[in-house]
């Protein structure tokens, strides 16, 4: 997938000199990039995704166009749709999603946040039509606030 030399480079980043973003894949979730990409030349990003505001409608059907990609979760829950099946990530566990998997991330908890690691960097994402009808999101309790 990539042509570009292969990179690798010591990198370490401070929590306090990398600030959060909404300007990522999903304007519901707020990025924090931990280096890695630059690091290795694109070859791998690894970045923290927290939630940022209620579910609402979820990520939608998807694939990714990566060769790698964990999730691993750091804090709260996350109920995604693994092709047709229900899966409940919670705080410690993780989830290797395999290259192409449909899936659906459709309802998630204010203190949902967890570190995601793909290959390359530059993973692409298609909208696909989806094998069943995704549950309804739990609605957060008043007052819930992210992060």
């Amino acid at each position: 997938m990539l042509d570009a030399p292969v990179v690798n480079l010591f990198s370490h980043v401070k929590s306090t000199e990398v600030p959060w973003r909404t300007d990522g894949l999903r304007s519901f979730f707020a990025y924090r990039d931990l280096g890695v990409a630059a690091a290795t030349g694109g070859r791998v990003i690894a970045h923290l995704v927290r939630a940022n505001e209620a579910p609402e409608k979820g990520t939608g059907w998807h694939t990714h166009q990566a060769e790698f990609q964990i999730v691993f979760m750091t804090k709260g829950w996350a109920k995604f749709m693994y092709e047709d099946k229900i899966t409940l990530v919670e705080a410690g566990d993780c989830v290797h999603q395999r290259p192409g998997i449909v899936h659906y991330l459709y309802d998630y908890s204010p203190d949902m946040e967890y570190l995601e690691v793909v290959g390359p960097a530059n993973f692409g994402s298609t909208e696909v039509e989806g094998p069943c009808d995704v549950p309804a999101p739990t609605p957060w309790p008043e007052g819930a606030t992210v992060g």
